[in-house]
């Protein structure tokens, strides 16, 4: 099957009366249709700028994509122009954005911000997307769906926000839904709702997920292939349970080491990765994971290792084998 979404060496970058951040470091990924791939890592590593990107919504100035393509069935989306990205933006490729009540339009009813983009990209009447409206909000499973399209954001719960949201991302049945950390506000059992209406949409519609978040938890029981990044790099990649069951980055180690578990019979303590995440007002020419690594070596300070292939589908940027604590060439 072929990708339906190819990035390739994206780089980011954005300009501070500090110097120049570089936010994002020559990422590259792709997803199939139907796929959902998950995207972990601590805050501001990159996450969420990268996929900004993909969408042009960094602001410029003072961001600026420096690099990279991204092939969006045969159309690369970092040089389509402002019309063109319009009409994949919502349409084709929506996303969730983390925090509900920001991106939403306070002045405006929840059935206005859910009907716009109807009659905008689809063509419908008023009629007619005042009526789909109401179908997505009853799909997202939000009760008296008629008459709550006559309200606004205020008025709904922060788990009911996010439901309409979704609706919102789903109402042009897009084929890539990019979630960004959708349920980090949320309580524990709102937020296995919203993974389940996610899972269960997926299915219905047949659309690819990226879901962003920090919590490897969640990552868990939701996705089929896992990207962990660090400093604006991809540090490792690897289907879910290759990466929960064979980790192959220290970061990653730490990630994973940092998680309570319910089969922990020893009461083994949680972990930490000590230090700082590197502010990346230069890009590195040694691994940006050096500094709060315990495997480091002389190398590490030298060179940054490249994503490279360590088992069936399975990457990492690492000199080292943390397994057997040998050099790798």
């Amino acid at each position: 099957m072929a990708d339906l979404l190819d990035v390739k060496g994206l780089e980011t970058r954005f300009k501070t009366r500090d110097g120049v951040v570089h936010a994002v470091n020559g990422v590259s990924f792709s997803i199939k249709e139907g796929e959902t791939l998950g995207v972990v890592g601590e805050s501001a590593c990159g996450k969420t700028v990268t996929m900004l990107s993909l969408l042009r919504l960094i602001p410029a100035p003072p961001g600026k994509i420096a690099a990279g393509t991204a092939l969006f069935q045969g159309s690369d989306l970092l040089t389509m122009t402002e019309e063109e990205i319009r009409h994949v933006r919502g349409a084709r490729i929506s996303m969730v954005f983390q925090d509900p009540m920001t991106s939403f339009n306070p002045v405006l009813t929840i059935g206005r911000q859910l009907t716009e983009p109807l009659e905008l990209h689809l063509g419908m009447s008023q009629a007619q997307a005042r009526e789909r409206a109401v179908e997505l909000m009853r799909m997202v499973n939000i009760p008296q769906a008629e008459d709550r399209l006559n309200d606004y954001p205020h008025q709904f719960s922060g788990g009911m926000r996010q439901r309409v949201m979704i609706a919102m991302a789903l109402s042009c049945t897009p084929q890539v839904l990019i979630a960004d950390e959708p349920t980090t506000a949320l309580d524990v059992t709102i937020q296995a709702q919203i993974i389940e209406l996610v899972k269960r949409l997926r299915d219905e519609i047949g659309m690819a997920v990226i879901w962003i978040t920090h919590d490897l938890g969640i990552i868990a029981g939701l996705a089929k292939r896992v990207l962990v990044m660090y400093a604006g790099y991809i540090i490792e990649e690897a289907p879910v349970k290759e990466l929960y069951g064979n980790p192959l980055h220290p970061y990653t180690l730490g990630l994973i080491g940092s998680l309570p578990r319910l089969d922990d019979t020893q009461h083994r303590r949680l972990e930490s990765i000590d230090g700082l995440p590197p502010t990346l007002y230069e890009k590195p020419n040694y691994c940006p994971f050096a500094p709060r690594c315990t495997y480091v070596y002389e190398r590490c300070w030298k060179e940054n290792p490249l994503l490279l292939p360590v088992g069936l589908d399975h990457r990492a940027a690492c000199w080292v084998d943390v397994k057997t604590g040998s050099h790798r060439e």
